[in-house]
């Protein structure tokens, strides 16, 4: 059977570009990437409340930048120019963020004028942002669908309190098990539990446990 030649008219598939691969780029400049996004949280009187958090790629080390129940393009500006404030951005080149309609020109500006390149994920691609995205479903696997928000003030405490075992106690895969504050002063010195005592902290009601060699 002879088959139909194809139609010369027929768009070709558009070559591929030179370059690495977006996940080649990220693994290659990990170490300068921050990756902003939103997250929302409803209340028990079913009020929606939006966070917005920062993560820096190479450590896994997470921000949060701010808790509100409007989240204009005004107050995420407002936000991260209050973050870069007290931060030092020397080593740091790109920013990821989706586009979000809070993600406005004004946003971009505060980091072009620090000096980052911000880079937009494509509409509803999720992965291009992955990083970002699977710390945001830690936060609802171990923490918010945990947790009964009362309001915006409890939102911003318990988010700060999490954050702050995310960063200094919780291992991370991608860093070889490693917390972020550990991943960036380097890894501890071996321990020897058998002749130590192992103290147990509980934190946010008992929800977390950290544990601690006693001294």
């Amino acid at each position: 059977m002879e088959h139909p030649e194809p139609c010369r008219d027929r768009p070709r598939p558009a070559p591929r570009r030179s370059g690495p691969t977006w996940k080649q780029f990220l693994t290659a400049q990990a170490e300068h990437i921050v990756a902003v996004d939103f997250l929302h949280v409803d209340t028990i009187n079913l009020k929606r409340l939006y966070a917005l958090v920062l993560l820096e790629h190479h450590s896994r080390r997470a921000h949060l930048l701010g808790v509100t129940a409007n989240p204009t393009g005004e107050w995420t500006t407002q936000a991260v120019r209050n973050f870069l404030m007290d931060t030092d951005t020397t080593n740091i080149k790109f920013l990821i963020r989706d586009r979000a309609g809070q993600f406005t020109v004004a946003f971009d500006t505060v980091f072009a004028d620090a000096g980052l390149r911000v880079l937009k994920s494509p509409p509803q691609a999720p992965k291009a942002n992955a990083h970002c995205e699977r710390m945001i479903g830690t936060l609802r696997r171990e923490l918010l669908d945990r947790t009964l928000i009362l309001n915006e003030q409890h939102l911003r405490r318990t988010l700060t309190r999490y954050l702050e075992h995310y960063n200094s106690a919780r291992p991370h895969r991608g860093i070889g098990q490693l917390s972020p504050s550990q991943a960036e002063a380097g890894p501890p010195w071996p321990v020897d539990l058998a002749s130590h005592r192992v103290h147990r902290r509980t934190i946010l009601g008992g929800l977390i446990n950290e544990y601690r060699v006693a001294i």
